[in-house]
């Protein structure tokens, strides 16, 4: 008690953003408290900013901290704000500003990107959007400074496929273990009518669980599911190197290990942030791209594996060989990177 020293302490490291999105504007109201704003602007003491007068005074500089920290995008277009009416919030330790961005066209996705605060590692951005006759609410941190909102208009669902499909089709061609998959199952060669059996098979599989993970039904932990994929690749090139009887199991093969492939599938979708008004829409457009990846890899080595075998049998066995043991290799060292055994290498 005789040594004691005051102390500063953030009562509450938050700030709080409404959207309302009308057909022909954004309106915005940001709510900050004045620790934030004074530490940023350099302000002493804090409390000087419950003054009206000196709060207006400051309405440029307000302006500017917000422009560069914090962006609103309509339909992928960067929106241009200009933050004014400064308003003091006494009771909440806090100033107000407003903006509002008119519209050429009614936006079909909003987007809010960025950390007002970043010096502060706990400060979260509370995101209200009003739309629809629904509110949507989000929060931004530090690990979590993006969020896409999508109108349940015509123009949201076409954003929404715009956006879901791409990203699709990018994650299948970004991973390494899903083509390789693919890859192990395409090597035995057949028919196109047998190579179709084999993708659609895959296709309805990780379609369902990607579907039940996504929605949280049945999530379970990457710990797990990650280690059995290396699994399910180390299987398929086994079973190209001790086939003997004739007998064509990769269709069932591709159904079985594709439940586990869809819970992989899902964990990239979730970590997008799925819009709660149009689950449906971006899951059905995220399968649809991830389909539209899947058919480039098949096609373009069912065309490659074709056209060696047509210059040379024997050519074609050697590739089974050789690319089926290294579907073996790979799959096994990522099963052990994946169990954690090679962490400290």
């Amino acid at each position: 008690m005789l040594y004691a020293v005051p102390l500063s302490a953030h009562p509450v490291p938050f700030s709080y953003l409404d959207l309302h999105v009308r057909s022909q504007a954004i309106e915005s109201m940001l709510v900050l408290h004045i620790i934030d704003v004074a530490h940023e602007l350099g302000i002493e003491p804090a409390d000087r900013l419950l003054d009206p007068e000196f709060a207006t005074a400051h309405t440029e500089e307000i302006a500017r901290l917000i422009a560069r920290r914090l962006a609103l995008v309509a339909d992928g277009r960067r929106l241009t704000t200009h933050w004014t009416d400064v308003e003091v919030l006494a009771d909440r330790q806090s100033v107000r500003v407003r903006v509002r961005v008119p519209l050429d066209a009614p936006a079909g996705s909003v987007t809010v990107e960025g950390r007002l605060f970043p010096y502060d590692p706990n400060h979260r951005t509370f995101v209200n959007v009003y739309g629809d006759d629904a509110l949507t609410q989000a929060v931004l941190d530090g690990d979590h400074a993006r969020f896409d909102y999508f109108a349940g208009t015509r123009q949201g669902r076409w954003a929404v496929v715009s956006k879901f499909i791409p990203e699709g089709v990018r994650h299948i061609l970004i991973g390494p273990d899903h083509i390789l998959f693919l890859v192990g199952l395409l090597l035995l060669g057949g028919t196109w009518r047998r190579l179709a059996l084999v993708v659609t098979g895959f296709t309805v599989a990780h379609s369902l669980t990607l579907s039940l993970a996504a929605l949280n039904i049945l999530s379970p932990p990457a710990r797990v599911i990650e280690p059995i994929i290396a699994l399910s690749i180390v299987y398929v090139g086994l079973d190209n190197l001790l086939k003997r009887d004739g007998r064509d199991l990769r269709a069932w093969i591709a159904l079985g290990f594709g439940l586990i492939h869809g819970f992989g599938f899902a964990g990239v979708l979730r970590d997008m942030g799925l819009p709660a008004g149009a689950l449906g829409w971006s899951l059905f457009s995220f399968n649809v791209g991830v389909e539209i990846g899947q058919l480039i890899v098949v096609a373009s080595v069912a065309i490659a594996l074709a056209a060696l075998r047509s210059r040379s049998e024997a050519l074609g066995q050697r590739l089974v060989f050789a690319g089926s043991l290294a579907v073996v290799a790979v799959g096994g060292f990522w099963f052990v990177e994946r169990l954690g055994f090679l962490g400290g290498l």
